[in-house]
């Protein structure tokens, strides 16, 4: 098949809408990396990982029609459906079968080309060291494993806003170390 360039998102987007098989198969090839990697951070599992990005493009698919360019750039919207696709998986019966516990692997932030993006190569992992257990907690739990604050609340039998206090803290307490280390 002739590999077809599209010009810009909007003529990509144009097609897509018109079901173009090429436009689709664009898509694929040049978003599904990245997409499988944000998909890996909550999935860790290597199959089901993959399972999850197959349902992201059948979502786009379906719902590429919703897709309003007004509202943001196209990879934008599809990172939010694979995120929220990763995170209903991970809040479903099956994952639980396997559990919520296992945890996140290094191999996770390598891409089928090899290349690494572990936290530690950015020295996000040395700053999350320099906090207190407690604030390191939540942010894993957040951003890492995706659960919700009301789940983090229950998890570490916290009230929910003493969590979403902690996070907000945590949060810029990261802010100002990382931007102090860049000067």
């Amino acid at each position: 098949m002739t590999k077809t360039a599209f010009n810009s998102e909007e003529e990509l987007v144009r097609q897509l809408k018109l079901r173009e098989e090429q436009a689709f198969q664009h898509l694929y090839e040049n978003y599904s990396k990245s997409l499988f990697t944000v998909i890996c951070q909550l999935v860790t599992q290597q199959d089901a990982a993959e399972d999850v990005l197959q349902q992201v493009f059948i979502k786009i698919w379906k719902n590429i029609h919703s897709y309003d360019v007004t509202k943001g750039r196209l990879f934008t919207w599809m990172l939010n459906i694979a995120r929220n696709q990763a995170i209903d998986f991970t809040r479903s019966k099956e994952f639980n079968k396997v559990g919520k516990t296992v945890p996140l692997g290094d191999d996770v932030y390598i891409d089928r080309e090899g290349s690494s993006t572990k936290p530690r190569d950015v020295g996000l992992n040395k700053v999350l060291e320099t906090l207190p257990e407690e604030s390191r907690k939540v942010v894993e739990l957040s951003f890492f494993r995706g659960y919700t604050h009301q789940e983090i609340a229950s998890i570490l039998q916290l009230p929910l806003g003493t969590v979403k206090t902690k996070i907000r803290s945590t949060i810029q307490e990261l802010r100002k170390r990382i931007f102090i280390k860049d000067n």
